[in-house]
């Protein structure tokens, strides 16, 4: 074992797998085991411990549940590598980060040092359902443009995101193109003639969808975190609605505001 790790303490009300799962947690904390380094096997952890196999492998699971490690058939298990994406609210739509042709995963790519990355993106156009169009203030059927994309951090996938757009806002514009050019679709929106004036957020934590789980690779009991935003222009017209489903362990959401 290349690291050392404390003894399973009997008089500790907690059973030995948490235990032993604890320590390898606060070694992964402490930079002990960095991203990509390999876990103790069960072996090692059952010499070191005195433990049952069981034991140590649901100690593992634990890690593996909570989207710290990640299993490779035939080599082990490794501390997972994806980045933490600091993600600050209160900036990352600020007009500035358009001006220099930048989208808010691109800013926060740039500020924490991961390299950004969309793939399995689709465009289409679809009548809305009550609930896109209850927040666009459309009525139900009317037509919008989806953009559904999943974006990756150092080639990890992190989140997917499905952008509403009032179709009548989107057409004859880079929107309905696979790219839509620098700064995004609020860019577009913006040479379009629609100023962004604010934005609306819902954020919740639940457990994945099975199709969620697999597009964003989840072991099975690591949770996501929806987020819900709508734009609006500055005559309060709403322009896009982007349901977006975050994988947990991968983000830290950052919000700043006036105390007032």
């Amino acid at each position: 074992m290349t690291i050392d790790l404390a003894a399973v303490d009997k008089a500790d009300e907690r059973p030995p797998y948490r235990q032993i799962a604890a320590a390898l947690r606060e070694a992964i904390r402490r930079g002990k085991l960095g991203p990509g380094d390999k876990l103790p096997s069960e072996s090692e952890l059952v010499d070191h411990y005195g433990v049952a196999r069981m034991t140590a492998r649901q100690a593992i699971q634990d890690l593996k549940a909570e989207g710290l490690v990640v299993a490779e058939h035939g080599r082990g298990v490794f501390v997972r590598s994806v980045p933490v994406v600091r993600r600050l609210a209160s900036e990352r739509f600020a007009r500035r980060h358009r001006d220099r042709g930048k989208a808010a995963f691109s800013m926060e790519a740039e500020k924490v040092g991961y390299t950004p990355g969309v793939d399995r993106l689709s465009v289409t156009e679809a009548p809305a359902t009550s609930e896109v169009a209850e927040r666009l203030g459309l009525a139900v059927g009317d037509a919008v443009v989806i953009r559904d994309r999943r974006y990756l951090a150092n080639g990890e996938p992190v989140e997917t995101a499905v952008s509403y757009i009032p179709a009548d806002l989107a057409r004859g514009t880079a929107i309905v193109e696979s790219d839509t050019g620098p700064g995004g679709i609020y860019a577009r929106l913006e040479d379009a003639g629609y100023t962004l004036g604010h934005f609306v957020e819902e954020v919740a934590a639940r457990m994945p969808t099975p199709d969620e789980r697999r597009a964003l690779q989840l072991s099975t009991g690591v949770p996501v975190m929806s987020v819900v935003r709508t734009a609006y222009d500055t005559t309060g017209r709403a322009v896009e609605v982007c349901d977006t489903v975050k994988a947990a362990h991968a983000y830290v959401l950052e919000y700043d505001f006036p105390a007032r």
